[in-house]
């Protein structure tokens, strides 16, 4: 398993640990981590939740009144390389 993938799977015990169910999904160029979030999830909870999902590249939540609120994570495959650091702007 790729490092992201053990980085992601660590990330959804803890979120399982917590009481969140949480998924891993495999994608070409990161490994994501979603959960659903209920809507009783205490305040000391939520800062428990917010520290596990710093550990990754990217996160955020998805809410909305028909679907509730979803968290997710991202964790990439590979850090970029020199040249790309700058993004699609960047000029040499």
């Amino acid at each position: 398993m790729p490092a992201s993938g053990v980085s992601a799977a660590a990330i959804a015990a803890r979120l399982s640990a917590l009481g969140l169910l949480a998924r891993v999904d495999d994608h070409p160029r990161h490994t994501s981590v979603v959960a659903e979030v209920p809507e009783s999830l205490s305040a000391e909870s939520w800062r428990e939740v917010l520290h596990v999902v710093a550990e990754a590249d990217r996160f955020g939540l998805l809410a909305t009144s028909l679907n509730g609120r979803t968290l997710w994570a991202v964790v990439r495959k590979a850090a970029p390389t020199t040249g790309d650091v700058g993004g699609p702007s960047h000029q040499r």
